[in-house]
């Protein structure tokens, strides 16, 4: 399928000397496409698909592919550009991107290629800091690519041992994925301008965006002579590359097919950022933008009845306004005995709001113990809640006291997890109590993420209650046994990793060793610790 080797390797009676004519016309013709001086059609330069490329053979051989259409079932980059622009930028850069949408649409697939993607690009990145849009490719687009990965590329990309992308897509934007989640060796992908002071110009660096051509040059020079074992492609402008490539093969368009499953990634999909909750392609974008001043102006009109109205009103208010609580097991009404005049209620943690919708399936307020929240949610709480230290000595002390004055909430995870998977639990809750009842929080979104790594976390609530009908699922599992509490002879991490698996059991999550640092340092590169400007000191981010 090279070109030019296999016009050598022909061999045809001199009685068929019109039908090698017609082969040799047709050779040259591709070679010809491959120098760029004219664009076939598909039926011209008739590579196999995709569906029969032999995978069992591949280990190994190197790999070149293509990115949207490719690997990526969309075909249009659209999506992640929106992501850019809302997450790394804000929403009037998100509207205007969509405003101008279809010129870049006219542009792209009835001018040039090229034109589109740099207005696409222009739009999307121009004057955001280069560690913003980074911290968001790395955050937040993840978790929309592996939800978009094409079934039978992605086998093919997979089964070789080096496996290299080139794109027309920005490479900050495409890299932390395709590294930390497909193991590429390489990314070959269009180079943004950077200013002096770290900003994206919006404007690309030599040679360009790399479509056609380009793809080949990019190709030779990271190969030179060792090329490609197989290349994989969508489009008229990949044959460049693909012809350089030992074998190659074409994923047809308008072919539908179910992503790749969860549990077939190469590597877990566990923390992610970001607010939407949704792929943005132009048609969700319309309708996200539209709803977002109706919901902010919902989200106050929620906010405000569970501030304002008591508990035992807030609930059927909440639900006539499309919030909805789901309350499974036996609440306790009061502690079964023993010293504590409170129960501990352990909590697997989703929203900031958990304290909060446990305080309305019990009908009482209860106290909640945090990491620094942000001062807006504290003093919007309709329930009390007490900051923590991290000084395990003092905390211990004011958990107790706590314990002493009434009920009181522990989420042990520390932070939030969007996905199936609970994170390690601390330890600290089991030493302080022996009237532990566990309960399952989880919570059912549409368009918004009520929790955030990098965002302002004062709008978590806000967020959350934006969406058209959200909804939490509180389940109480029965009181722990005293023989299953320290009192009764365990350790506190035997209590924690048992709380842990039980309410892992119960949501059917998976149980992790991921502990908040881990987290953070995968979505904003940090630990999970600020300054704090009043104390001068460091304080810890949680949700």
């Amino acid at each position: 399928m090279r070109g030019a080797s296999s016009l050598c390797s022909v061999t045809t009676p001199a009685s068929n000397i019109s039908e090698l004519m017609e082969l040799c016309a047709s050779e040259a013709f591709r070679l010809v496409h491959c120098m760029g001086n004219v664009s076939p059609t598909s039926t011209d330069f008739p590579f196999d698909t995709v569906e029969n490329c032999p995978t069992e053979n591949l280990q190994g051989k190197s790999v070149a592919s293509d990115l949207d259409g490719t690997l990526l079932l969309s075909r249009s980059s659209f999506p992640y550009f929106m992501l850019i622009a809302f997450e790394a930028g804000s929403p009037l850069r998100a509207i205007l991107l969509l405003l101008l949408s279809p010129l870049a649409w006219v542009l792209y697939n009835l001018i040039s290629e090229e034109l589109g993607i740099k207005l696409l690009i222009f739009i999307s990145c121009a004057g955001l800091k280069m560690s913003v849009i980074e911290s968001v490719s790395r955050g937040v687009l993840p978790k929309f690519y592996l939800e978009d990965m094409h079934p039978q590329s992605y086998k093919i990309f997979t089964s070789c041992e080096r496996r290299i992308v080139v794109t027309a897509n920005p490479r900050v934007i495409v890299e932390p994925f395709l590294r930390d989640y497909l193991g590429v060796e390489a990314v070959l992908g269009t180079e943004l301008q950077v200013s002096s002071g770290g900003y994206a110009t919006g404007l690309v660096s030599y040679p360009g965006v790399l479509v056609g051509d380009s793809k080949e040059r990019a190709v030779k020079k990271y190969f030179g002579d060792d090329l490609p074992d197989v290349g994989l492609g969508d489009r008229e402008t990949d044959f460049p590359f693909m012809a350089l490539c030992k074998e190659a093969y074409l994923v047809p368009k308008n072919v539908k097919l179910a992503p790749v499953p969860k549990d077939q990634y190469l590597k877990p999909l566990i923390f992610h950022d970001g607010r939407l909750v949704c792929r943005p392609t132009p048609v969700t974008s319309l309708v996200v933008l539209l709803w977002a001043p109706i919901g902010f102006l919902l989200a106050i009109t929620r906010m405000s009845i569970g501030i304002f109205l008591p508990m035992w009103w807030a609930l059927p208010v909440e639900a006539f306004l499309g919030v909805s609580v789901l309350i499974k097991g036996i609440p306790p009404t009061s502690p079964a005995g023993g010293e504590r005049k409170g129960v501990l209620f352990v909590c697997s943690h989703r929203t900031l709001l958990d304290p909060i919708f446990l305080s309305i399936a019990v009908r009482r307020e209860v106290t909640a113990v945090t990491y620094s929240i942000s001062r807006l949610s504290e003093v919007l709480s309709p329930i009390k809640t007490v900051r923590l230290t991290r000084c395990r000595a003092q905390d211990a002390s004011t958990m107790a006291r706590l314990l002493d004055e009434g009920d009181l909430v522990v989420c042990p995870e520390g932070t939030t997890c969007r996905e199936p998977f609970l994170l390690r639990f601390s330890a600290l809750f089991a030493e302080l109590a022996d009237q532990i009842v566990p309960v399952t929080m989880n919570c059912k979104i549409q368009m918004f993420h009520g929790t955030s790594a990098r965002g302002w976390k004062g709008l978590d609530p806000f967020f959350f209650f934006m969406n058209p009908k959200p909804s939490y699922e509180v389940t109480f599992l029965p009181q722990l046994p005293i023989e299953l509490t320290c009192t009764g002879g365990k350790s506190s991490h035997d209590v924690a990793n048992y709380i842990q698996r039980l309410l892992a059991n119960s949501l059917g999550f998976q149980c992790t060793n991921f502990t908040r640092k881990d987290k953070y340092r995968v979505l904003a590169g940090n630990d999970g610790i600020v300054p704090d400007k009043s104390t001068k000191q460091a304080k810890i981010i949680t949700t």
